[in-house]
C-alpha cells in the first residue's frame, strides 16, 4: 500500500503548457503516473505532451471529461494559490503545489479551504509525492528510489533525495516518500503525514527530516511518542545555522529557545525517535531500527 498516490491515481496538471509543466509532465508519464489532463485556461481544446494530453480551461471540466482525483500545479507564485482553491472547489482530493514564494497572507486562506473540503495539500514549496514503482506527482527523480516498506517525510528537497539513496544503500525501500514543503505555512505537516504512514499497513518505519525554525517537528514528536507504533529516525538540519538567520527556506528561522537545532533534536530524542547527527547516517541508523523492532 502507499499514502495518497497509487497506480490508480489520476492527475490533473495545472500549468501543462508552460515548459516547467511540460518538462515534469514529461519525466511523470516516464515513471508511470497516470496524467489524464492538462488545465491551462484559454488552452482549452488544444493537446499537451506530443499531442497525446487533452487540455481544458477549467479544473472542474476536466473532472468532468477524465474522472481525475489529484492535481499537481505549476503555476507562477501569484497565480499558484487561486489555482489550488481552484482545485479544492472542484472537489480534487490530493493537490501538490511545487510553487514557491505564495504570500503567507494567501496561504492562510488556501489551507483554510482545503481543510473544509478535506482536500490533501502538499507544499507550496516542495517537491512533491512519489509512491514507488507506481506513481509520482512533483520533480523527485525516480531512478534513485526501490520499493521497500520505509516512508519518508522531509521538509528539504535535497535531503529527501539523500535520505532515500542512503535508504537503498543499506538494502532497505520505500513506500511513499513526501516532501512537504519548506514555507511557514504548508498544507500537510509532518504530524499529518505521520498519521498517514501509521494508518498504512505496509510502512514499516518512517525517517523524518526536519529543520531549524518553527514547532512542526516538536509537534510530529509529541504526537508520535503516543500514537505511532512504527521506528522512526530523524534529522534536523541547521545544525550549524546562526541564531536569527533565515536559512534557505522561509520557515528556516529560529525565533524561539526550541526551535534550534540542538533543542529540536533533545526533544526528538526524549520522544524515543532516534536522531541522527549527519544525513549520511540515516540508512544505516534506520536498517539497525528495523532490525530490533521485526527482529524474528
Amino acid at each position: 500500500m502507499s499514502i495518497l498516490i497509487n497506480k490508480s491515481t489520476r492527475v490533473i496538471v495545472q500549468g501543462i503548457t508552460g515548459s516547467e509543466g511540460t518538462f515534469h509532465s514529461e519525466q511523470m508519464i516516464k515513471y508511470g503516473t497516470n496524467i489524464v489532463a492538462g488545465v491551462t485556461p484559454g488552452k482549452g481544446g488544444t493537446k499537451a505532451i506530443n499531442n497525446s494530453i487533452p487540455v481544458f480551461d477549467s479544473v472542474e471540466e476536466a473532472i468532468k471529461k477524465t474522472g481525475a482525483n489529484a492535481s499537481i500545479i505549476f503555476v507562477p507564485p501569484a497565480f499558484a494559490a487561486e489555482a489550488v482553491i481552484e482545485s479544492a472547489y472542484s472537489g480534487i482530493e490530493v493537490v501538490v503545489c511545487i510553487s514557491e514564494g505564495i504570500p503567507v497572507k494567501n496561504m492562510i486562506e488556501v489551507k483554510a479551504l482545503c481543510k473544509k473540503n478535506n482536500t490533501h495539500l502538499i507544499g507550496p514549496n516542495c517537491p512533491g509525492i512519489i509512491t514507488v514503482d507506481e506513481c509520482k506527482l512533483g520533480i523527485m527523480p525516480g531512478f534513485i528510489c526501490k520499493k521497500g516498506d520505509i516512508g519518508v517525510i522531509s521538509k528539504s528537497g535535497t535531503l529527501t533525495y539523500e535520505a532515500i539513496d542512503q535508504l537503498v544503500k543499506n538494502d532497505l525501500g520505500v513506500t511513499t516518500a513526501i516532501g512537504i514543503g519548506g514555507d511557514p505555512i504548508i498544507g500537510t505537516s509532518m504530524k499529518d503525514a505521520i498519521e498517514l504512514f501509521e494508518n498504512d499497513i505496509d510502512t514499516k518505519g518512517l525517517v523524518m527530516i526536519g529543520e531549524i525554525g518553527g514547532q512542526m517537528e516538536i509537534e510530529a514528536a509529541n504526537w508520535a511518542k503516543d500514537n505511532c507504533s512504527k521506528p522512526i529516525v530523524g534529522f534536523i538540519a541547521g545544525q550549524t545555522a546562526p541564531p536569527g538567520r533565515r536559512m534557505g527556506h522561509a520557515g528556516a528561522i529560529v525565533s524561539g529557545g526550541n526551535e534550534t537545532a540542538e533543542a529540536k533534536m533533545k526533544i526528538l530524542s526524549d520522544c524515543n525517535i532516534d536522531v541522527s547527527t549527519s544525513v549520511a547516517d540515516i540508512g544505516e541508523m534506520m536498517k539497525v531500527k528495523m532490525e530490533k523492532k521485526y527482529a524474528k
